[in-house]
């Protein structure tokens, strides 16, 4: 929506930002599904360059060079970490990268990069032109300026919203039309879920901070549902370079459709909270660190979810061996006791 309604104001101030720290280069990354804004991107680049805005001798100002490309990228969501994101524009699989050295010190190339989203850049254009005084005057004192949030789900009002920090998720929900809501998604899916209990809370760094998702939840909405998709996604999105998020991913996975076939345990359940901490401690990123959050959260906050669903007390296998067998079987043409699992 940034990009859409505001391209000059942020290519002004990848530029002042580029004066300020000595940048020749800039790259804004598109994901492929906003390829549909290139033609128009690309349209304003070119009319900043023939207005001396971009190029050489920026704005009559000797030695001021500065020039913006824009990279399309596949659409893979690591890439929205930023040294992934940098492994992209390089022509790389979006792998993150180890750190130290950090994105200022080597980043593209090998060279000093500063790496923000629109949001920030159109704020900075905007405390260039009206100054730190007026960007203070909303928000709280630790969380200065407002926050864009994309309001979706269980909403009479879906749409982009945009609100001072501070401001509760109840007056969200109350003008969005989400009044009734038994869960809010805040941050996306790898964010945190809210119970009613935790309406209150308010949008901020020291509180609930959020990358811009405010997902609602009906009271008709199915959670279980919810963390099946959550969990299918994490595990697809996962660049597959450590094993908690590879692996864990996949059997978390495994044991929430375990869960919704009915023929989870208490142990299962169990098993998924120690291995999404696992994942949270050990992940080599924020997606792995993150992916198990809404499992989490939902085994502390609803944690009728998962136990509505539990086919037994005691463990059973989530996999037939015996089973996964009979096509062997059936290659070899055995039909003996010893080819089967378990029989002696």
């Amino acid at each position: 929506m940034l990009l859409q309604r505001y391209p000059d104001q942020i290519f002004k101030s990848m530029t002042i930002a580029a004066g300020i720290v000595g940048a020749c280069r800039g790259y804004l990354y598109l994901r492929g599904e906003y390829r549909y804004l290139l033609t128009r991107l690309e349209a304003v680049l070119a009319r900043r360059r023939e207005q001396g805005l971009l190029g050489c001798d920026i704005a009559g100002r000797p030695g001021f060079d500065f020039d913006i490309d824009i990279h399309l990228g596949a659409g893979a969501y690591v890439c929205g970490e930023e040294s992934a994101l940098m492994e992209s524009l390089e022509g790389q699989r979006g792998v993150v990268r180890k750190r130290p050295p950090y994105p200022v010190v080597s980043g593209i190339r090998g060279r000093p990069t500063v790496v923000n989203n629109v949001e920030t850049l159109l704020a900075a254009a905007c405390i260039v032109e009206w100054g730190g005084r007026w960007f203070r005057g909303s928000g709280t004192p630790e969380s200065t300026g407002s926050k864009i949030l994309s309001v979706s789900g269980d909403v009479a009002r879906p749409g982009v919203y945009e609100y001072d920090f501070g401001t509760p998720v109840s007056q969200v929900l109350s003008d969005s039309g989400g009044n009734g809501a038994q869960a809010v998604q805040v941050s996306g899916a790898a964010g945190v879920t809210l119970a009613p209990c935790e309406f209150h809370r308010a949008l901020s760094f020291e509180d609930l901070p959020s990358a811009g998702a405010f997902m609602v939840l009906g009271p008709g909405r199915d959670l279980l549902a919810m963390n099946r998709n959550f969990a299918r996604f994490f595990a697809h999105e996962s660049c597959g370079l450590c094993t908690p998020c590879r692996v864990g991913g996949r059997l978390l996975v495994d044991l929430v459709e375990k869960v919704a076939a009915g023929k989870a345990s208490a142990y299962d359940l169990e098993e998924m909270r120690n291995l999404g901490i696992l994942m949270r401690q050990t992940s080599h990123c924020g997606l792995g660190t993150t992916a198990a959050n809404h499992i989490l959260d939902s085994l502390d906050k609803f944690p009728d979810t998962f136990q509505r669903c539990l086919g037994g007390r005691d463990y059973s296998p989530a996999f037939d061996l015996d089973g996964a067998l009979t096509e062997a079987r059936t290659l070899s043409g055995r039909t003996d006791a010893g080819a089967h699992w378990g029989v002696v």
